[in-house]
């Protein structure tokens, strides 16, 4: 079942606020960040493509191999856009990325 479209602010505001709860990133909003929102709304990206690539690229840098060396905090939306990109090319079932969001919210729960 498709849900109602949104405003283009309410769009921004999940999307910035689905940024802000990433695991790995900064948790601030910069005007940047603002103005990607806007631009993929504009491209008509769907909100839940931003949404599972936040979580595909926050799964992949949290379960990678043991001893890797860290990783720095994500300090822009920008740092995504490859990946929601490749999201967008990506045929997928939606319960791997339930999948994916069950794990971080373990993991995030439970720390390392």
């Amino acid at each position: 079942m498709e849900e109602p479209p949104i405003s283009p602010e309410e769009y921004i505001q999940k999307v910035l606020s689905a940024y802000r709860q990433t695991p790995g990133t900064a948790g601030t909003i910069r005007q940047p960040d603002r103005l990607l929102a806007a631009r993929l709304q504009a491209r008509g990206v769907p909100l839940e493509a931003v949404e599972n690539a936040l979580v595909l690229a926050a799964a992949r840098r949290i379960f990678r191999a043991p001893g890797s060396p860290p990783l720095g905090t994500i300090r822009s939306l920008a740092y995504f856009s490859a990946v929601i990109e490749e999201v967008l090319e990506l045929r997928v079932s939606p319960a791997y990325f339930q999948h994916l969001r069950h794990r971080l919210q373990r993991f995030t729960q439970i720390g390392r």
